[in-house]
């Protein structure tokens, strides 16, 4: 299933920063009354009544500036636009409405997405009302009261939103064909390895770093089974700052892993692993997706017998939140390695969909709990109950126990283990809920 996505845009310090905290339930964006200060776009996972969506905060569009920060982040917030299938379009009922706002709303109608815009900063109905008004004139729809500060009229605009999302989107798709993102920072070599897989030039191949302007979907037959593969190049030239592009390339990242089973890594031999490959892993890693390291130009590096031991050391090291990822160094100039990136992708979703019996688990944590005894805290000890899979994709297991403040990640991860040399489950994550007797979830 594919979460919609919404982009939050506007002119800098309208308060978008702060209806996002607001809406993702946690304060991650900074608020702070100077134009410019949210620079990256921000994403966060909400959810609204039974509906759930991916929430981008964005910077502002100064439409004609020509700082260079501004301009930066204008650029971020065009490809917002271009990825979200919402645009919340925030304006300030105290400016008023401004010459930028019309030229922002006239970017929107542009894009052809749905708007929703909501007038922030209205604490007070009867002082405000009549300045809502003003705001029909943008011509993109009817506007929406709001204080992101105070929390009123939040409901209405979320309601709003979710009446725009596609129905089909929100069910769970009938379509079974392995779906594989593949993801990294820009010039890898990602539209490479799907030219080599497909035979053919299906993707613009540059030297220049973010020269493929759309995720594309690909679709590939391999012995009999097809594969539809997500590039998630993605990305505009529009800077030559390269801490620019790899900002850029989070959202997209985020659109792609949405939408797959799997996600392969791609990470440049030469450059090695470096933090933006541990940021985007984690996007994939917190989403409970499969997971394949592709280490790419592996035929550019000079090699000794200890080489692919030491590179497979460090990228353990920088990744060790994903120990169960699996890991293939490729070639997609030469296709060196590459067919085998299918075996590994089967024996991953093999992975993601193992069922183990309640039973066999249930031998598993007893003999795990003789063998270590559960931690303890003011004399009064973990006791763990019954441990039963109710989910795959990721496999997903809940505990149930005496105190579940008791249960330690730690001792969490420990269960983990033992579960994964029973039966492996390379290649995926495992979830864990812990619940204490009385039903209550952590």
């Amino acid at each position: 299933m594919s979460k919609p996505i919404v982009a939050i845009v506007g002119r800098p310090n309208v308060g978008k920063s702060t209806l996002f905290n607001v809406l993702a339930g946690e304060t991650i964006s900074i608020v702070k009354d100077t134009p410019g200060v949210t620079r990256d776009r921000i994403y966060a996972d909400c959810s609204w009544l039974d509906m759930n969506f991916t929430l981008i905060d964005t910077g502002g569009i100064e439409p004609d500036s020509r700082d260079v920060i501004l301009s930066q982040m204008r650029e971020q917030a065009e490809i917002a636009i271009a990825t979200a299938d919402v645009i919340i379009f925030i304006v300030d009922v105290r400016q008023g409405m401004v010459d930028a706002d019309s030229k922002v709303a006239d970017m929107l109608r542009r894009s052809r997405k749905p708007v929703v815009l909501a007038v922030n900063k209205v604490d007070s109905f009867a002082k405000f009302g009549n300045d809502v008004y003003e705001f029909y004139n943008l011509g993109i729809g009817e506007p929406i009261p709001v204080s992101a500060a105070s929390r009123l009229g939040l409901g209405e605009l979320l309601d709003a939103v979710c009446a725009h999302f596609d129905a089909s989107q929100l069910e769970e798709e009938d379509d079974d064909r392995p779906r594989i993102a593949i993801v990294g920072k820009p010039n890898v070599g990602k539209s490479s390895i799907i030219n080599k897989l497909t035979g053919e030039n299906r993707v613009i191949v540059s030297d220049i770093a973010g020269t493929t302007r759309d995720a594309v979907d690909t679709a590939i037959v391999h012995n009999g089974q097809e594969y539809v593969f997500i590039d998630t190049a993605g990305l505009r030239r529009k800077s030559k700052i390269k801490e620019d592009l790899e900002r850029y390339s989070i959202i997209r990242t985020v659109a792609a892993v949405e939408r797959a089973d799997i996600v392969v890594l791609v990470i440049d031999a030469v450059e090695g692993v470096t933090e933006q490959d541990a940021k985007i892993a984690g996007i994939a890693h917190d989403r409970g997706k499969g997971m394949i390291i592709a280490v790419n130009k592996w035929d550019a590096i000079e090699k000794n017998d200890k080489t692919i031991y030491e590179f497979t050391r460090k990228i353990r090291d920088t990744l060790a939140y994903m120990p169960y990822a699996e890991m293939l160094f490729i070639s997609a100039k030469t296709g060196q390695r590459l067919n085998r990136l299918y075996e590994l992708i089967d024996a991953v979703r093999e992975n993601q969909n193992l069922r183990v019996a309640t039973g066999v688990l249930n031998e598993i944590m007893t003999e795990a709990v003789a063998l270590q005894q559960p931690p303890s805290d003011k004399g009064k000890r973990l006791k763990l109950y019954y441990i039963t899979q109710v989910a795959v994709k990721p496999p997903t297991f809940v505990i149930f126990v005496n105190d579940k403040e008791l249960m330690h990640f730690s001792y969490t991860r420990y269960i983990e283990n033992k579960i994964r040399e029973a039966f492996g489950f390379r290649g995926t994550s495992l979830r864990f809920i812990i619940r204490e007797r009385s039903g209550k979830e952590n």
